[in-house]
């Protein structure tokens, strides 16, 4: 009896990319269909769905960009989003620009045409997407073979979190995705094999000048930015801050790496209580910031330049870039916290600092002072307000979205008064500004984080920006998912500045009186409209309750906050 050769197994390219994402667990990929994308979605359908892989379908590329970021944001780990060939990877250009911009690691799959119909003119051909998104992502890569799309994807995910976190993009050609190889020649490394896992340990040369720097300094300040967030260096941080008794003031990206419940937590950003504490160090230890708009980019009248200032950055870049140094460190900010204070600990008596005591006290007499001013009862209802409802009602490990313009300054200025604010999980567009954030964060978010509630307070005009992705929210069924618009009729912050700046000239900042309830309600979602403050937590309970995605269109005044007065005079409007 003749034996028959054994069958080969063969595979094709969409295959070979469903398989080297699952070696970097990835659960979802965040996109829209497309008609050179059809080998990876069968390969999904076939078998990667039991694997544990699968897709979200979004309404819009750059929503789904946003949701991929979310994800990364929340998990530390890297998001994957995806578009189709030319207006696919067009719309993907702003979520993937605001990822690039704070310095979050998202992975972005777009296809690229069949070979034999470049520069030919065919549908959605001819686009250079490679030069497109080479200003806003770390590593680009297009691929023609199947053969390489493994070491592509590996290359992808390695410089998407190594370093300085950033957005990377894998091209695929569609000849790459409709060849077929022998699944037995196709080799996928773990991880650990191609790319760093443990962070490298700080020069204790340089660990020891920074202690006996600080430990000099009568007023000392730490920074806390993302890049501690990054570093999931937060527990460090807190306890060597309280260890040395040193303030801490943290920018936007780094909210949540100290608790407010710490009397070492000072504020965020420079506006508020803050401003009357960065002038007066007379040390500063960053970490992890870059020093962009929101801390007043390191300069005078914020700042002054005869501070001393040691810097931590896993990024050479950054270091000196904004502020003149005393002392310079490249690494990571976990291991850097880890090591100073493992040698703080050396030292057998930490002397008593007042400066912290003043602070401390004055910052709680600050605190108490504008939440009298925020419980006012006004009609139409005061931003202040609610905001304040919002962070006394939420969840003490909830996911609190930020979407707006002024909107977000009022929020961020009460960021730390109330519940904790955990690490990994106060979500805003800060460096890019963008809007229309709320919606994806809260789906990518969500999906993250399943059993944790998720708070979105967004201003009516970012609102609209993704107002149809509420269809996405709604069909994956997400419960506990709450977005609270700020509306207040108006593109507030550029109402804001024309009303003081511009003789109260106001031109294209006026929307028109619209029912966002009412539109919820057609997606399918829970939708209530808020005129009397007094009604803010009880609305928000019965969107708690409602086992749907809740949208509530809260009626607020237009006025303009301390913090984009400020922002003006730095000329950053």
């Amino acid at each position: 009896m003749i034996k028959l050769a054994e069958e080969k197994k063969m595979i094709n390219g969409g295959d070979v990319l469903i398989k080297c994402l699952l070696q970097e667990n990835v659960k979802y990929m965040f996109g829209i269909p497309g008609g050179q994308f059809l080998t990876m979605y069968d390969a999904i359908y076939r078998w990667g769905r039991e694997q544990g892989i699968d897709t979200v379908m979004f309404r819009h590329e750059q929503a789904a960009a946003h949701a991929a970021d979310a994800w990364a944001r929340v998990t530390n780990n890297p998001g994957v989003c995806f578009g189709t060939v030319g207006p696919g990877a067009t719309n993907l250009v702003p979520g993937v620009g605001a990822a690039w911009s704070d310095n979050i690691p998202v992975v972005t799959i777009v296809p690229q045409v069949n070979s034999r119909f470049e520069d030919s003119f065919t549908l959605q051909g001819n686009l250079d997407q490679i030069t497109m998104f080479k200003p806003i992502t770390k590593y680009q890569k297009s691929i023609r073979e199947l053969e390489k799309i493994p070491d592509a994807v590996q290359k992808a995910f390695r410089e998407a979190v190594s370093g300085r976190p950033r957005p990377v993009l894998i091209e695929i050609f569609e000849d790459a995705f409709l060849a077929e190889i022998e699944e037995a020649k196709i080799s996928i490394k773990p991880k650990e094999s191609y790319r760093p896992i443990l962070k490298p340990s700080i020069d204790n040369t340089l660990i020891k000048k920074s202690l006996e720097l600080l430990l000099e300094a009568e007023k000392p300040l730490i920074i806390s930015g993302g890049g501690v967030n990054r570093a999931e260096g937060y527990k460090e941080l807190q306890e060597f801050a309280e260890y040395l008794q040193i303030p801490v003031v943290t920018t936007v990206m780094g909210v949540g790496t100290i608790s407010n419940a710490s009397k070492c937590l000072i504020g965020t950003t420079v506006g508020g209580f803050v401003k009357n504490v960065s002038l007066h160090a007379d040390l500063v230890l960053a970490l992890g910031c870059k020093f962009s708009f929101i801390m007043g980019h390191g300069e005078e009248p914020f700042w002054k330049n005869s501070q001393k200032m040691i810097q931590v950055d896993i990024d050479p870049s950054i270091i000196g870039r904004a502020k003149p140094l005393t002392l310079g460190v490249v690494g990571d900010c976990k291991m850097f916290l880890t090591q100073i204070l493992e040698e703080a600990k050396k030292i057998n008596r930490i002397e008593k600092r007042d400066w912290l005591d003043d602070l401390s006290g004055n910052n709680q007499n600050y605190i108490k002072k504008y939440i009298t001013k925020a419980s006012k009862d006004k009609i139409p209802i005061t931003p202040e307000r609610l905001v304040k409802d919002v962070l006394e009602f939420i969840d003490d490990d909830a996911i609190l979205v930020i979407d707006g313009g002024d909107i977000e300054v009022y929020t961020i200025e009460q960021i730390n008064f109330y519940k904790p604010r955990p690490p990994l999980s106060t979500l805003a567009s800060i460096c890019m500004g963008h809007l229309g954030t709320a919606i994806p964060y809260v789906i990518g978010s969500k999906l993250a984080k399943p059993n944790k509630q998720v708070v979105a307070i967004a201003g009516d005009g970012s609102f609209m920006m993704n107002i149809q992705d509420l269809e996405t929210a709604v069909r994956l069924g997400l419960k506990n998912a709450i977005i609270v618009i700020a509306n207040n009729n108006a593109w507030g912050m550029i109402r804001s500045c024309q009303n003081k700046y511009m003789g109260k000239r106001c031109i294209d900042v006026d929307l028109p009186e619209f029912n966002y309830a009412k539109a919820a309600e057609a997606f399918g979602c829970y939708g209530e409209v808020v005129t009397d403050p007094n009604e803010i937590k009880p609305a928000l309970e019965r969107a708690k309750n409602s086992n749907k995605v809740a949208v509530l269109d809260v009626k607020i005044a237009q006025t303009m906050p301390e913090g984009t007065k400020l922002m003006a005079s730095m000329g950053v409007l």
